[in-house]
């Protein structure tokens, strides 16, 4: 079980580990141990998970997210394959906090007197100046 907040948790068989080889600096290491690894997380069918933070987790991780709702990690910072796994599932974790968090709701406010004068002179003063462009007519002179 990986704890994600005290009413929350997921099993550890609903992420598949996969390690392969990573890009970057790494010397002969690099072309000989698969190092990288890439998590993948079916948000979809997910029994851990409610509705509302599965919803918020697949709005949260844009592309990172497959049309079948299957999440895609991917880590290759550290040059031991312990350190990018342990770094997935933190990603993972932090990935779903947020999205376990609900939203505050969003009260309609009027603007103020202050801002609406605001917005009035701004239109006057462009105004002003859009007038000062225009061309000298002949009779003007």
């Amino acid at each position: 079980m990986i704890p994600i907040n005290p009413t929350l948790s997921i099993d550890d068989h609903e992420i598949k580990m996969e390690f392969i080889r990573s890009s970057g600096p790494g010397g002969q290491n690099v072309n000989k141990v698969s190092t990288a690894v890439l998590l993948r997380f079916d948000v979809i069918n997910s029994p851990s998970l409610p509705e509302s933070v599965k919803k918020r987790l697949i709005r949260l991780s844009g592309s990172r997210v497959s049309e079948a709702g299957i999440l895609n990690i991917k880590v290759q910072v550290h040059r031991k394959q312990d350190q990018n796994r342990k770094e997935a599932i933190l990603r993972l974790v932090a990935l779903i906090q947020r999205a376990a968090e609900k939203p505050k709701p969003r009260h309609k406010t009027q603007p103020t007197f202050a801002s609406r004068q605001r917005r009035l002179e701004a239109k006057q003063h462009n105004s002003r100046i859009k007038t000062h462009r225009k061309p000298v007519g002949k009779d003007e002179f």
